[in-house]
């Protein structure tokens, strides 16, 4: 028998804001921009595709396949071997539990270093989202600067 194993990469946070806010933190441009991407050619939505940019690479990432339910779950397909699903559950005192799951590619030593450092990413994704949604602080701005190609 042989097993099909497929990665996965997550990570989770709290974020004490109301699930509406976090939810508009993630679909908005105009706050992602403030701690994830430096660029979008639009809002997510369902159906549509966007292109994101990374402040510290040249390259554009197609965001396509978004699937949105309204302050439940995000999902899409920016590499063609994964999904992306970011979910979001409301908690008893009004603050907001994000998860984040990206799975999809076979297992092998290339992938395997890419499911350790997607975690680390979405981790950072998700300390960033909570530092500018709670507090207004851009936690990536000049974090990367050390990634742009020379």
């Amino acid at each position: 028998m042989e097993l099909n194993m497929r990665l996965e990469s997550n990570a989770a946070i709290q974020i004490q804001k109301p699930i509406e806010d976090v939810f508009e933190g993630i679909v908005n441009p105009e706050k992602m921009t403030k701690y994830f991407i430096s660029e979008s050619s639009g809002r997510l939505e369902s159906g549509k595709e966007v292109i994101w940019k990374f402040p510290e690479f040249e390259d554009k990432f197609p965001v396509k396949e978004i699937k949105i339910e309204n302050n439940s779950s995000i999902s899409f397909v920016w590499d063609l071997e994964t999904v992306v699903i970011i979910t979001l559950e409301k908690l008893p005192d009004d603050s907001t539990i994000v998860r984040v799951n990206e799975n999809g590619k076979e297992l092998n030593e290339d992938n395997l270093s890419w499911a350790l450092e997607n975690s680390g990413g979405w981790a950072n994704f998700l300390a960033c989202m909570k530092a500018y949604l709670e507090y207004g602080i851009q936690l990536r701005k000049g974090a990367f600067e050390f990634m742009r190609k020379r």
